[in-house]
C-alpha cells in the first residue's frame, strides 16, 4: 500500500486553441498547496409518519434514493508568470506560444473563462498563426455567450515520482489519475498581498470526476495499437515557463492609477453643505496596502429531474458577468490622495453613478508584470479602516461601457488583463 501526497501532485488542462478540434494541448497548471476537487450526489429521503397500531407499534424507517450527481466542484491556485516564449519556438511544435512571443503560463484557464477557445480568449479568431501565436492579453471582449470554454482537468497523484515523462498509469509507480471531464471556469481572484507573491484563486464546476487508465503526456494522438481508457491529446504537453524562476512577480511593487471620468458618470456632483465635488475629471494618488479583483461567471451546471434514474450533469450556461473587488490605502492628506478621494466621494451626494478608470500594474513598472485594467469603474462610499494606521477601504465594480450596445468592445470592456514578460 502507498500513500499519495499533495505535494507529488501535477495539474493538466486539455483545451483547444480553435474551434477545429485538432489542436488540443495538454497544458501542465503548476498550482499550490490547498487544491481540491470532490463531488456529491443529490438524494431524497423519504420518510414515514403514521400513528400507533392496536399493538402500539409504528414504523419509523426512512428510504434514500439518489436523484443525481451533483457537478465536480474544484479550485486551486497558481502564480501570475508572465513568460516569453524561446527563440525559435512556434506553438505548432509545442512551445507556449509564437517565436519569442509573451504569454502566460496559466494562460489557458484566462482564455476558457472568457471565450470558448484559446485564440477567442486573446482577441483572435480561428485558429492561430503558428509563429506569430502571442497569448498576453485578455480582454473578454468573446466572453457574451451563454457558454464558454469547456475543458477536461487532471489530477495525476503521485505524477511527481513517475519515473516515465510522456505517459502515467494509474498504478504504476505509484501513480493515480483523475479527470474532471467538461470543466468551466466559475471564478478568478487576485489577492494584492504585498507581502506575497502575485497569484489567482481559481475555482470552478465540471460535469463529473472518473479515474482514468492512462493519460498520454506525448504528442500524435492516441497510443497504436489503442489502449482502453487512455486519455491523449494532438499537440501533447505544453509546459514551456513552468521551470523558470524568473517569472514571478513581487506583490509589493504594485501600483494602481486611479482617475475620475466625468462624462461617463450620471448625477450631479454638489454636496448638501454647498461644497461642488467631482464636477471635472481628476487623477488620485494612491498607495495601495491591499486589495481584491474577483471575476465572476456566475455560471449554473444543469442537470435533468427525470425519475427513476441517477440524472447525471449536462452542461453549463453562464450567468451575469460580474467584476469586483476593493483595495485598501493609508489615510493621508497628499493632494488628491486617499482623503481627497474619501471626501469627493462622500461630498458628491447627488451623483446616481460615478466612473472611474482604474489600472493595477501588478509587479510594478517593470516586467515581469499584469496589468489590470478596470476602465468603467463605480465606486462605494470609502469607509475608515481603524488599525495602528488609519486606513480608508474602497469597494469598486466594473461595469461595461454600454449596457445595451451589440458591439463587443462596449459590452464586455468590464477588465481587461495583460501580462509582459
Amino acid at each position: 500500500m502507498a500513500f499519495h501526497f499533495s505535494r507529488d501532485t501535477k495539474v493538466f488542462m486539455k483545451f483547444h486553441a480553435s474551434a477545429s478540434g485538432t489542436d488540443d494541448a495538454l497544458y501542465e497548471i503548476p498550482v499550490l498547496d490547498g487544491y481540491s476537487f470532490s463531488q456529491a450526489t443529490n438524494s431524497s429521503e423519504i420518510t414515514l409518519s403514521e400513528a400507533a397500531d392496536s399493538s402500539g407499534n409504528s414504523k419509523r424507517g426512512r428510504a434514500m434514493f439518489n436523484d443525481s450527481f451533483a457537478p465536480a466542484e474544484w479550485s486551486f491556485s497558481t502564480y501570475m508568470r508572465p513568460t516569453t516564449s524561446g527563440s525559435g519556438d512556434t506553438w505548432a511544435s509545442n512551445g507556449h506560444a509564437g517565436n519569442a512571443k509573451k504569454f502566460a503560463v496559466e494562460g489557458p484557464l484566462w482564455a476558457a473563462m472568457s471565450a470558448t477557445t484559446y485564440n477567442l480568449g486573446v482577441g483572435g479568431t480561428g485558429a492561430p498563426t503558428a509563429s506569430s501565436f502571442e497569448p498576453n492579453v485578455f480582454n473578454f471582449q468573446n466572453s457574451n455567450k451563454v457558454a464558454l470554454g469547456v475543458f477536461d482537468l487532471y489530477f495525476v497523484l503521485g505524477a511527481a515520482k513517475d519515473s516515465s515523462v510522456a505517459l502515467y498509469t494509474t498504478g504504476t509507480d505509484g501513480v493515480t489519475i483523475y479527470k474532471i471531464s467538461d470543466c468551466s471556469v466559475g471564478s478568478a481572484s487576485v489577492d494584492f498581498d504585498i507581502e506575497g507573491l502575485a497569484q489567482v484563486a481559481w475555482s470552478g464546476q465540471g460535469k463529473k470526476i472518473k479515474e482514468v487508465t492512462q493519460l498520454k503526456t506525448s504528442s500524435g494522438g492516441a497510443t497504436s495499437p489503442a489502449v482502453a481508457g487512455e486519455e491523449h491529446t494532438v499537440k501533447g504537453l505544453i509546459n514551456e515557463g513552468i521551470s523558470s524562476t524568473s517569472n514571478y512577480i513581487r506583490q509589493k511593487l504594485t501600483s494602481l492609477a486611479i482617475a475620475f471620468d466625468l462624462s461617463d458618470s450620471t448625477g450631479a456632483g454638489e454636496a448638501s453643505d454647498g461644497e461642488d465635488q467631482l464636477l471635472a475629471d481628476k487623477t488620485y494618488n494612491v498607495v495601495l496596502t491591499g486589495g481584491n479583483i474577483t471575476i465572476e461567471n456566475n455560471l449554473t451546471y444543469l442537470t435533468p429531474e427525470t425519475l427513476g434514474s441517477v440524472n447525471q450533469p449536462l452542461g453549463h450556461v453562464m450567468g451575469t458577468r460580474s467584476v469586483s473587488g476593493n483595495f485598501t490605502c493609508y489615510l493621508n492628506s497628499a493632494a488628491d490622495g486617499s482623503m481627497d478621494l474619501l471626501e469627493d466621494l462622500h461630498e458628491a451626494d447627488d451623483m446616481i453613478t460615478n466612473s472611474f478608470d482604474m489600472t493595477f500594474s501588478i509587479g510594478g513598472a517593470s516586467a515581469p508584470k499584469v496589468a489590470v485594467a478596470v476602465p468603467n469603474c463605480h465606486l462605494e462610499l470609502p469607509t475608515h479602516s481603524i488599525d495602528d494606521v488609519i486606513g480608508v477601504d474602497v469597494n469598486f465594480h466594473a461595469l461595461p461601457a454600454d449596457l445595451s450596445s451589440a458591439t463587443a468592445s462596449a459590452s464586455a470592456n468590464e477588465v481587461t488583463i495583460t501580462y509582459t514578460s
